[in-house]
C-alpha cells in the first residue's frame, strides 16, 4: 500500500459510515418533534417540508458569509416569522425533552469504536466531518449512541461552527483551516460517492465505506474502497 503522503488527520463522516442511521426517517422525526418544541401552533408538515426544502439550498449554497446556524435563524423569521430566540429556545427545549426518543431509529455499528481506537492506537487526529445541518447537541448525541462519545476529536461540524455543507470543497477547506492541517496530510472516510469523495478535490486522500453505500453516481472516484474491516485493516498501515 502506497499513501501519497503522511496521513496525520482522519476526517470521518458520521451517519452511514459511524452508524447506521435512515436519514429518511430521522429527518422528519427530528423536524416534528422540533416544531412542537418551537411553537405547539405550528403546522408541522408546512414546518418539515419548508425546512427540508431550505436544508437542500443550503446544501447547493456556495455563499458561505454566515454559519449555518445563522442561515436555519433568517429561514424561520423569513418563512415562519419566528424569532431567533424563539428558534433556538426550541432547540434547547427539544434538546432536554425529545431528543432521546430519537435514539431508536438509530443503530450502532460494532466496529465504530475500535476504528477510534485504532486512530488513537496510531496517533491520528480524528475530525467528525458529519453535514453540518443538525445542532451540535444532535450531533453529541448520534456520536453518543454511535457508542463513540467519549473520544476527544479534534473538530466537530455542526450548524453552530460551519458555513458550508458537503459536497462544496469549501466545506473540506474551512475544516483545514481550523485545525491547520494541510489537505495532503488527511484522508477523508465516508459512504457517500459525492457528498464525501469530493474532499478529493483538495489533494485529501478517500476511502469509501461502502457497507452502506450512496452512490450518486459521482465523477469522483475513491482512492481506497472497501467494508468497515477493511479500513480498520488500512488504518492500521497508516503509521
Amino acid at each position: 500500500m502506497t499513501i501519497k503522503s503522511p496521513i496525520t488527520t482522519v476526517l470521518f463522516d458520521l451517519d452511514g459510515t459511524l452508524l447506521n442511521v435512515d436519514m429518511y426517517r430521522f429527518i422528519p422525526a427530528y423536524l416534528k418533534r422540533l416544531a412542537e418544541s418551537i411553537d405547539p401552533a405550528i403546522d408541522q408538515q408546512q414546518f418539515i417540508d419548508t425546512m427540508i426544502e431550505r436544508t437542500m439550498e443550503l446544501l447547493g449554497s456556495d455563499d458561505g458569509s454566515q454559519t449555518n446556524e445563522a442561515f436555519f435563524l433568517s429561514v424561520v423569521q423569513q418563512d415562519f416569522h419566528l424569532a431567533p430566540e424563539q428558534f433556538l429556545s426550541g432547540i434547547r427545549r427539544f434538546c432536554r425533552e425529545h431528543l432521546t426518543e430519537l435514539q431508536p431509529l438509530v443503530n450502532p455499528f460494532p466496529l465504530a469504536r475500535q476504528l477510534m481506537q485504532r486512530c488513537q492506537e496510531q496517533g491520528l487526529e480524528v475530525v467528525i466531518a458529519t453535514n453540518p445541518v443538525f445542532p451540535r447537541p444532535v450531533v453529541d448525541a448520534r456520536l453518543e449512541w454511535a457508542g463513540i462519545g467519549d473520544f476527544d476529536y479534534q473538530l466537530v461540524t455542526s450548524i453552530e461552527n460551519s458555513r458550508f455543507c458537503k459536497p462544496n470543497p469549501k466545506y473540506f477547506s474551512d475544516i483545514l483551516d481550523k485545525i491547520g492541517v494541510l489537505a495532503g496530510h488527511c484522508l477523508m472516510v465516508g459512504n457517500d460517492t459525492e457528498h464525501d469523495l469530493s474532499a478529493s478535490t483538495l489533494g485529501i486522500t478517500t476511502f469509501l465505506v461502502d457497507t452502506w453505500l450512496i452512490d450518486r453516481g459521482s465523477r469522483f472516484v475513491a482512492d481506497y474502497r472497501g467494508s468497515h474491516l477493511d479500513l480498520f485493516r488500512f488504518l492500521g498501515q497508516l503509521v
